[in-house]
């Protein structure tokens, strides 16, 4: 017995200390070392936020009929008056809002069973110059914004609801009209905005039914999203476009422990689009981004790259379950705009997806400004590795004189796939190592797209 004992302890000691060693040794997919601050895990608390205004203290009623953004925001501006550093408190009930701005020293929390919900007035939410779809352009302001902050929380364990669905059934009825019409043709406010921000802290709370994107982030870095729950339906009423994350020119940024099912991609890497976006200083590269230990309901895609994007680099997706995706890597290639995707990692995923891989030209809304020439993009060092997954497609690329994809590597997998694809990928230096594709029959529905957005049951 005491053999035993001494046995499980070592094996136990072993095992933390390789759980260690992986840690010390985590680098990014070009080998440089993974910055210490990814690995900070501190939950978040009211106590420690400041000097709390609670918005029933200060004049802003629990009446859920009622849009109450000056109310609100009156609120917010006097805490960032006061001096000290302040958490703004929403309590228990429903507070209806237009577009709201967060101050420097103030940080935001939801209580249980509160709710900040949007306003379905778009007048509610004032045009400002803002980014939106790889451009820097007059748009509708966000429900939260946040510009030029260092340091701020946005917790709790309550609700921001957008209040969508008065958005989306305008948004179907215009595409109705005109099957054409772009994404801002429809006015439709996101849900959060964070620019030129650093040290963000967005944890704990449900984000749901955003009319647009949800959670925006432009500029920013060192930003951490955790244990948060975004949401948005494809039925009765499909939400369009309401990615869970867009990450938009941004370094830094660290998503765990979250939930995401959303009727578009949940986390899409973006940066700009057009012929010159790369001379564009209003563009700029998303690097260091790691995506780890959440879980996918249905959505677009698990990880996308575009479709407005100019350069992604050092970005890993590891340890997800995925419980109905339509894409688990998906490369969208603008032929109108020059792309650089380069060392991504996808690791240790299980779960269902239609396509495993997706490259393909991204034509949509198409616009090459004049120039004359294409310009070419590349994807390289790409690795998916340690994935055990049930799909309709394993490898789903389509060559094109626009792009060239080289150096990836597929190792230790486990496909069942309906469609094996065998005809041999145009990649360059394409490796496969332990790679297992075994023949599926179709036992489920699912969720496929186009390019509109729309959702449809796959055939």
């Amino acid at each position: 017995m005491q053999r035993i004992l001494l046995t499980t302890l070592l094996m136990l000691l072993l095992h933390v200390a390789a759980a260690e060693a992986r840690k010390t040794k985590d680098t990014f997919p070009d080998g440089t070392p993974v910055d210490e601050w990814f690995r900070h895990d501190e939950p978040v608390t009211l106590d420690r936020l400041g000097e709390v205004w609670r918005l029933t203290d200060h004049g802003v009623q629990n009446d859920s009929t009622i849009v109450q953004t000056a109310a609100i925001q009156h609120v917010i501006d006097q805490a960032a008056a006061s001096g000290q550093t302040a958490v703004v408190v929403v309590p228990r009930g429903t507070f209806v809002s237009g577009a709201l701005q967060l101050r420097p020293h103030v940080n935001l929390w939801i209580e249980e069973g509160g709710m900040l919900r949007g306003s379905t007035d778009i007048s509610d939410f004032p045009i400002v110059s803002t980014r939106i779809e790889g451009q820097t352009c007059a748009y509708f302001s966000a429900l939260i914004n946040a510009d030029g902050i260092d340091s701020l929380t946005i917790a709790g364990h309550g609700i921001i609801d957008g209040n969508g669905l008065p958005y989306w059934r305008a948004f179907w009825l215009r595409r109705q009209w005109n099957p054409q019409c772009t994404n801002k043709d429809e006015q439709r406010p996101r849900l959060l905005y964070i620019s030129h921000c650093s040290n963000v802290n967005i944890s704990g709370l449900t984000l749901q039914n955003s009319p647009f994107w949800t959670t925006h982030l432009y500029r920013s870095h060192h930003v951490r999203l955790r244990d948060l729950r975004i949401l948005s339906p494809a039925s009765p009423v499909k939400a369009p476009s309401t990615d869970a994350v867009d990450i938009d020119a941004c370094h830094d940024i660290h998503i765990s422990r979250c939930y995401m099912a959303v009727n578009d991609d949940a986390v899409a890497l973006k940066g700009g689009k057009g012929p010159y976006a790369d001379t564009d200083e209003n563009n700029g590269p998303n690097e260091r981004i790691i995506i780890e230990d959440c879980e996918y309901g249905f959505c677009h895609s698990c990880l996308t790259c575009g479709s407005e994007a100019i350069r992604c680099r050092n970005i890993i997706l590891r340890r997800i379950r995925v419980g109905k995706a339509t894409r688990l890597l998906w490369l969208k290639m603008r032929p109108d705009t020059p792309q650089q995707y380069e060392h991504i990692a996808v690791e240790d995923i299980t779960g269902d997806v239609t396509h495993f891989l997706y490259i393909r030209p991204w034509t949509q809304f198409f616009d090459l400004q004049g120039r004359t020439d294409m310009p070419l993009s590349t994807a390289h060092d790409i690795a998916m590795r340690r994935c055990d997954l049930h799909c309709q497609h394993y490898l789903n690329i389509e060559p094109s004189e626009q792009y060239r994809l080289s150096d990836f590597t597929l190792e230790d997998l486990r496909i069942r796939a309906e469609h094996a694809d065998a005809a041999q990928p145009d990649i360059e230096r394409l490796v496969s190592r332990n790679v297992h594709v075994e023949q599926a029959t179709s036992s489920d529905t699912y969720l496929d797209t186009n390019e509109a957005g729309d959702v449809t049951p796959a055939r």
